[in-house]
């Protein structure tokens, strides 16, 4: 058999388990339209698919993942409950990462279901029934209660929505959040800027430094302007409250001591108290399934780095060291609502990378 072969009937395996489960069998284009994945998540994405043009349809991209156009297909039917299972390939551009495949098989499950509690325990505890017997480690996390954390800072509503875009950007998230707790001095570059810009009006500026080069009109560009000088009046995030919001990010221990951590905080930072308790909830339902939820590991920064529609529970499957997960999922309930034209539902799906698995059964 070549490794195709190989790695095809281990996808009907885990796929047919799936269907087993509950799920019905869908499919999704491989070819979808650009417009829709870069409305979801910037112009980030095209770094990391593959995009063509289309003399009829406009720009396309070959299938990064499957949950889009599940979302898509389900919404466009209504908003009741029900589980989909589907196996395909997909397509990544991966230049960065060495021996990385730039198209492999998925096996996935989503599940639409307005018990999210149970219906996150039910993908984790399946998957983790599915992947028994490869000395996979788990990982969880909740960007729930993070976005929650943030949208309670006391602060602009322009530097909470700067956080909350750059959650999926570690690095670019904690340099916005040293600046605006006032533990990062302003270079002399931005400092020089805002002195400039406040020596004059800002579309005159504009207009007095000659003709406009890119989309960006003279007064987007002075908006711009307008809001940076806002921002440095703005007062740093008070101490208490920035302290944590650093202890959050930094959370990682078992899952149920991580609870009892939060619970600690929610009174000094209210706003996260039903995420917490969404947590707690999810933890019953995992342990109700036979997990161990005192031994399963939790961080509040996991799942970060993965793509930006997941707003709640999530997780991966790690196995040897210079892999990539072996599988892993999420909570996306927003999503639904912005492809839903109207209609929502909680979500919440995982995928399993068919290849790895056959590889770590020694198949491969």
């Amino acid at each position: 058999m070549t490794a195709k072969s190989i790695i095809r009937a281990e996808a009907e395996q885990l796929h047919a388990a799936l269907l087993a489960a509950g799920a019905s069998a869908i499919e999704a284009d491989i070819l979808l339209p650009a417009g829709t994945l870069l409305d979801l998540y910037g112009e980030d994405i095209r770094a990391r698919a593959y995009v063509t043009a289309d003399p009829l349809n406009g720009e396309m991209m070959l299938r990064p993942d499957f949950t889009v156009p599940v979302v898509q297909a389900h919404m466009s039917g209504g908003a009741d409950p029900a589980r989909y299972a589907y196996m395909g390939e997909v397509f990544r551009r991966q230049e960065h990462l060495d021996g990385r495949a730039r198209e492999y098989m998925q096996v996935g499950y989503e599940v639409f279901d307005r018990d999210a509690s149970k219906a996150d325990a039910e993908v984790f505890a399946l998957f983790d029934k599915l992947l028994a017997g490869l000395n996979l480690r788990p990982e969880t996390g909740d960007i729930g209660i993070l976005m929650a954390a943030v949208r309670g800072l006391s602060t602009t509503e322009r530097r909470k929505a700067a956080l909350l875009r750059h959650i999926w950007r570690p690095q670019r998230f904690r340099a916005l959040l040293d600046r605006f707790a006032g533990r990062a001095p302003i270079s002399a570059t931005h400092s020089g800027l805002l002195q400039r810009l406040a020596a004059g009006d800002p579309l005159d500026l504009v207009q007095a430094a000659g003709p406009l080069v890119g989309l960006r009109s003279a007064e987007d560009i002075a908006a711009r302007a307008e809001a940076l000088l806002e921002d440095a009046k703005t007062p740093a995030i008070a101490a208490p409250e920035a302290a944590l919001l650093y202890d959050l990010l930094s959370l990682e221990a078992p899952a149920r001591a991580a609870l009892e951590h939060l619970r600690g905080i929610a009174p000094m930072l209210p706003a996260i108290l039903p995420a917490v308790e969404a947590f707690a909830a999810r933890l019953d339902a995992l342990a109700s399934r036979g997990i161990d939820v005192t031994r399963l590991p939790f961080a509040a920064s996991h799942g970060r780095s993965t793509l930006e529609y997941y707003d709640g529970f999530v997780f991966t499957f790690q196995g040897p060291a210079g892999l990539p997960a072996i599988a892993s999922g999420g909570r996306y309930d927003a999503l639904t609502a912005v492809l839903g034209a109207g209609k929502s539902i909680p979500a919440v799906g995982g995928i399993i990378r068919p290849g790895l698995v056959a590889r770590l059964r020694g198949a491969l």
